[in-house]
């Protein structure tokens, strides 16, 4: 089992990058789950991709266009989405924020790096 601290603390960790405008933190991890603090510049995109992962995302701050297999909802501080395996979705930043998202299994291509 891929062992990890049982907490986060922000001080303890720096932000990575993940795409242009946008800066993640690995927060938490085993093997079966993993959560992740992504951060966004107003107009950065997560560009359509799609993996195996199960993936819950929650808007901490800041408002995205998000769109799953197809289709787009505005969300806000407060609301989140579900993304099946394998389906394409990404986000567009329409105000600068953070999403956290928990993938099952974990992500190990961000461990990569």
């Amino acid at each position: 089992m891929i062992k990890c601290k049982n907490f986060f603390k922000e001080e303890d960790s720096e932000w990575e990058p993940a795409g242009e405008g946008i800066t993640r933190k690995i927060t938490g991890h085993n093997t079966q789950l993993m959560m992740v603090k992504v951060k966004f510049e107003k107009g950065a995109i997560g560009y359509l991709h799609d993996h195996f992962h199960s993936q819950a995302s929650y808007v901490a701050s800041g408002k995205f266009k998000i769109t799953i297999d197809g289709k787009d909802e505005i969300l806000e501080e407060g609301d989140g989405f579900f993304v099946n395996p394998n389906l394409k979705h990404g986000a567009e930043c329409l105000e600068a924020g953070i999403l956290i998202d928990v993938f099952s299994p974990l992500r190990e291509d961000f461990l990569e790096g």
